[in-house]
């Protein structure tokens, strides 16, 4: 597939303002997509943190396989950092980040934490899940948050919003079909038949899912109706239709980065 390359010029100014704004803050969230724990992590990002306190939220994590999500967060705690999963819809899981952030603000009266992250892994619904309120603006396409906005949660916890950043660029072809595919990447960026036939791929050498997604688009097509004159499959239509099936969950739950 041809390379994915995109880092518009409000990401490289929300890295510097990010940078600025840490002055003051106690607690990073860096919010990753539990289907790609590490594909959706953003080096440049984690850079920042220096010596605050540093929480890993897997958000969106009723997509991913609960078992690798297990897994993945006994490998973030062998490493040092304090991580969960977390469903923004779910205030269970939600008031449980609220109460790890707590901690990591070390018994401060007030703590500001920033929240960051690549586009599109649910920061903003994070965040407007310890608000219990749609505050924060949220979309099922990246790029939505352009601004940083501060939301006081509750009289002790104040969070900043910032927008999403990708890498400059993004270095192999697995991580690139794997961002593409989960919707961290603009649909008019990259060929989505592309991006959906390494998928196909991917599943055909990870088989022993319960609710495996479709692998052949033209019979996914035809399934779906997406026909142009003559019967033919209209290929385009059904892979905007297939992305937006397995970004909600509807053929199952997949972790594409394996755990340790």
């Amino acid at each position: 597939m041809q390379p994915i390359q995109w880092f518009p010029g409000h990401m490289a100014a929300a890295i510097r303002d990010a940078a600025r704004r840490l002055v003051g803050v106690d607690v990073v969230i860096e919010v990753r997509d539990a289907r790609l724990p590490v594909t959706s992590a953003n080096p440049a990002l984690a850079a920042l943190v220096g010596r605050r306190a540093h929480l890993v939220a897997l958000a969106k994590e009723d997509l991913a396989e609960p078992r690798e999500t297990s897994r993945w967060l006994a490998d973030f705690k062998r490493q040092g950092l304090r991580a969960l999963a977390v469903r923004a819809k779910d205030q269970g899981s939600v008031q449980r980040l609220g109460r790890l952030i707590a901690q990591a603000g070390a018994g401060r009266p007030n703590v500001r934490a920033m929240v960051l992250g690549i586009p599109n892994v649910g920061k903003s619904s994070v965040i407007n899940g310890l608000l219990r309120r749609a505050a924060a603006k949220t979309e099922d396409r990246p790029g939505v948050t352009r601004d940083l906005r501060w939301f006081r949660v509750s009289p002790g916890l104040e969070l900043m919003d910032t927008p999403g950043v990708l890498v400059p660029k993004i270095d192999t072809p697995e991580a690139q079909w794997r961002l593409a595919l989960c919707g961290t990447v603009p649909l008019e960026r990259f060929d989505a038949e592309a991006v959906i036939a390494a998928f196909a791929a991917w599943l055909a050498e990870h088989p022993g899912h319960e609710d495996e997604a479709p692998r052949d688009l033209s019979a996914f097509a035809s399934a779906r109706g997406c026909l142009q004159r003559g019967g033919l499959p209209d290929l385009d239509r059904a892979a905007q239709l297939y992305l937006r099936d397995f970004n909600q969950g509807r053929f199952g739950r997949f972790t594409l980065d394996p755990a340790p």
